[in-house]
């Protein structure tokens, strides 16, 4: 019989209170903003927040993470780092996540260590599993834990979870680096990064749901939305002002993909793997 969801937030708080101590590697997300939040609750002060502050990161991420730390009242480290500086990221090989989250591990692990914590914990769900997720095999190298995927929570019942403990993050879309709004192969630049931020910005503020502008080096925009979303984006006067605002910001077409957003787009070009 399925367990329900009371039953599961009982073995993830029981989970996280066995290790004794843990940390946290918190992006500001839905997923990492529960286990968080239920972190909190089994550990107290024997958890940290690690947020990697990333130009690679939307900056709406890096604001949210320091606003639901606080009301978590779970301490707060936020490291810096510049994944654009360095040739084997930019060059944008499908490994590209392994080779960012790796060195992101890396740098939480030796942190932990540092601090005398058991555990390093990040926000993967069993959702997660389902596309090429090549940062899990960093993950698993690292022996860095996945309480959500261990207590076998679908991000359903991370927001339905969320939402019953209060978290203001319980129905925000699904955020990611935006390094992966860019195709394998093209070169990820620091200017490329800027527009893609500022394009999902606007298309945000529109009233547009789980946006994603993928930029192409021919000079295309392709625009995911929520395929509910897709009649309002080719509306007359929006449409307009999306036009215009994408060729402001450099693109000279600008596309609507009609398949709407869904997880992993720029993966299915990969096949097999």
């Amino acid at each position: 019989m399925e367990a329900s969801l009371e039953d599961k937030y009982y073995k993830l708080k029981t989970c996280l209170a066995s290790m004794g101590s843990a940390l946290v590697a918190y992006s500001g997300g839905v997923d990492s903003t529960l286990l968080l939040a239920v972190g909190s609750e089994a550990l107290g002060d024997s958890l940290l927040a690690v947020t990697v502050d990333s130009p690679v990161h939307p900056r709406a991420m890096m604001e949210m993470a320091s606003k639901m730390a606080a009301r978590c009242k779970v301490e707060h480290m936020v490291i810096k780092t510049d994944e654009l500086t360095d040739e084997n990221f930019t060059s944008n090989p499908p490994e590209r996540c392994y080779l960012c989250k790796h060195a992101r591990f890396s740098k939480l692990v030796d942190i932990a260590t540092r601090e005398g914590i058991s555990e390093v914990l990040d926000g993967t769900q069993m959702g997660d599993t389902g596309d090429y997720r090549p940062g899990m095999e960093a993950a698993s190298e690292l022996s860095v834990r996945s309480p959500l995927l261990e207590t076998e929570f679908y991000k359903f019942e991370v927001r339905a979870l969320s939402r019953e403990l209060g978290l203001a993050t319980w129905n925000m879309p699904a955020g990611t680096c935006l390094a992966t709004r860019v195709p394998y192969g093209q070169t990820i630049t620091r200017e490329k990064i800027a527009t893609i931020d500022q394009g999902e910005d606007f298309l945000t503020d529109l009233g547009l749901k789980d946006v994603r502008l993928r930029f192409y080096d021919n000079g295309t925009a392709r625009i995911e939305v929520n395929p509910a979303g897709i009649p309002l984006l080719a509306s007359d006067g929006i449409r307009e002002r999306v036009v215009q605002k994408m060729k402001s910001l450099g693109f000279t077409y600008v596309a609507a993909d009609l398949a709407g957003y869904r997880t992993g787009a720029l993966n299915e070009v990969l096949g097999g793997q």
